[in-house]
């Protein structure tokens, strides 16, 4: 029998383990679509910007969509809080839903640019609400057991998304449509099952309150950050100190006192109340989150490029060679979810999950050129698994410090900067790679020149006759440099010639794993000063039920959102059934 969620002797509970499965079916639908676009996108782009013409553009579509999704998670969990999830849940579907659309319409990078941007206002809200909404319903000690469920759906569109993203750009046509406009469109059937179970099962309690919408900070906040993501994207081709960046700085700094002012001008109705960050569990979360953000996704950005550059595989081939990654973060998500809700313990999680995650980055210096993929595919395991123990722990962390009442925008704020830590995670690692990579081709070369193989290779009529790599002999040969903008020539030179810069393209990704590894210390010096925490044993609603009857104010509940069978319902004279959630 499934026993339902906590609540007090005599005291009618809120969901039951089914309805709890069943509202999950809804939010992983949701999340489903998220997680696949980002993985399919990524796949296709190259092939996307080739037909549009516009390569030197690829940025801007993901600049765009980083932006919108980004500015607006916050302002998704303060709305929530104020009318509630499901509206707000419901929405963001539809505008992910109605930008897929508009950008299989696409006929140029700019336009694909605005469509993405309008695709990452959904998006914005499709993560926080839903880990917001799980809070509502799931008490924070059994919260974890129910998290293998969304690692679920990462590791499938993990798989799906390379796959299919290769597939649907390497196709003509499909029903008479360019196959690329493909790659968005599967997102509307999956977009109308997910408004459709959600509009029919997520009926979730809610007590409206009177409260300022803080437009004003959400305006200054996007002053601040559009600039700073704009030159995080954007900054390694303009150069970190030419005018447009120093005035990206200018603007930034400029448009964050503005949102200062204006939070401690709106208080408790703030976007990012500022009481929050006085709170040193949330202070100390929060600024983890942003440090584990930029380490992270430090990692991941070096490891496909290591895998495509280095290795020669392609891009699906490399999303699928990754999969040792999302084993280690599923397995050690579902093992850390219930053994926090055995123990209760969640601070040593993240202890353990940062040192995880440098131990995966210092293996990941040991690869090399000839390094055998089950080497790399251990690193990646290790790593996943740091990743698996920390990322639902640190936002259970903040949801559990806080009250009830602001769960919406304290969720958002946690997500929000694991987001901007992993924006400017990426540009700087990213940034480290492109900019070290020319001198550590020109030392391998150098190492290289003296032996026979290369010596062979500059004298072969074979290489000579070959337009690929002439180019190559000239540099070489009259000191000159190759322009690696564009990596692709590597496959069609000769083996020789390639090696150094193989080796030179490694070199410079061991260096960033050794900066990522670097970072990744100062935010385990963080999460060690998180205090011993003791997991509410209430869901964010049924605390609230509790405030409000304490204060006398009743609270409405809609009927089928509490109406649970005799036969389901827990008594005060029935033993609990705590394996319900495994």
């Amino acid at each position: 029998m499934t026993a339902p969620l906590a609540a007090e002797p005599g005291q009618q509970p809120l969901f039951t383990h089914r309805q709890i499965l069943t509202i999950f079916a809804g939010l992983m639908a949701g999340m489903f679509l998220a997680a696949l676009d980002q993985t399919i996108v990524a796949t296709s782009i190259r092939t996307i910007a080739d037909d549009l013409n516009g390569l030197s553009l690829q940025a801007w579509v993901t600049t765009a969509y980083l932006i919108t999704a980004t500015l607006t998670t916050p302002l998704y969990g303060k709305l929530s809080d104020i009318y509630g999830r499901k509206p707000l849940f419901l929405f963001a579907i539809t505008v992910f839903v109605l930008g897929s659309i508009a950008c299989t319409f696409s006929g140029s990078m700019y336009q694909l640019a605005g469509f993405r941007a309008l695709q990452g206002i959904g998006a914005g809200g499709l993560f926080s609400l839903a880990l917001t909404i799980v809070s509502d319903i799931v008490p924070p000690r059994e919260r974890a057991a129910y998290q293998g469920y969304f690692v679920a759906v990462f590791g499938t569109a993990s798989v799906l998304g390379p796959l299919a993203g290769g597939f649907l750009a390497g196709q003509s046509s499909l029903l008479g449509i360019t196959g690329w406009r493909w790659v968005f469109l599967v997102n509307v059937p999956i977009g109308i099952v997910a408004l459709f179970v959600v509009a029919k099962v997520l009926n979730l309690p809610h007590q409206p309150r009177e409260a300022r919408v803080d437009w004003p900070g959400a305006a200054a906040l996007s002053v601040g950050l559009v600039p700073l993501l704009l030159v995080a994207e954007q900054g390694r081709a303009w150069g970190w100190s030419s005018v447009a960046s120093l005035t990206c700085y200018g603007i930034t700094v400029v448009g964050l006192a503005l949102f200062l002012y204006v939070e401690h001008r709106y208080g408790d109705d703030a976007l990012l109340p500022l009481r929050f960050f006085r709170h040193r569990v949330f202070g100390l979360a929060t600024a983890a989150s942003l440090i584990v953000g930029m380490g992270m996704f430090g990692g991941m950005a070096s490891l496909p490029l290591y895998l495509q550059i280095v290795k020669g595989a392609s891009p699906t081939e490399a999303g699928l060679l990754t999969l040792p990654l999302m084993a280690g973060v599923m397995s050690m998500s579902i093992y850390s979810g219930r053994a926090i809700r055995r123990t209760g313990n969640v601070r040593v999680w993240p202890i353990r999950g940062i040192s995880l995650m440098i131990a995966g980055l210092a293996l990941m210096t040991l690869v090399g050129v000839d390094t055998p993929f089950w080497q790399t595919a251990c690193a990646m395991l290790v790593f996943g698994w740091g990743l698996g123990s920390i990322m639902q722990p640190l936002i259970m962390v903040v949801q559990n410090s806080m009250p009830a009442r602001d769960m919406g925008v304290a969720t958002a704020s946690a997500t929000f900067f694991r987001q901007m830590g992993g924006t400017l995670g990426t540009a700087v690692f990213l940034s480290i790679l492109f900019s070290t990579v020319q001198g550590k081709v020109a030392s391998a070369f150098q190492t290289a020149l003296p032996t026979p193989a290369l010596q062979g290779a500059l004298t072969d009529p074979s290489v000579l006759a070959n337009p690929a790599d002439q180019a190559v002999v000239r540099a070489v040969s009259g000191g000159g440099v190759v322009s690696l903008d564009d990596t692709s020539f590597l496959s069609h030179i000769d083996a020789r010639l390639a090696r150094p810069f193989l080796e030179g393209f490694s070199a410079s990704m061991t260096l960033v794993f050794v900066v990522a590894a670097v970072v990744m210390v100062i935010a385990l010096v963080l999460v060690s000063f998180i205090p011993p925490i003791v997991l509410r044993d209430k869901s964010g609603l049924e605390t609230q039920r509790a405030e409000a009857e304490a204060a006398a104010v009743p609270v409405a509940i809609p009927e089928q959102a509490v109406a649970v069978s005799t036969r389901e319902a827990w008594t005060p004279n029935q033993p609990r059934d705590t394996e319900h959630a495994g």
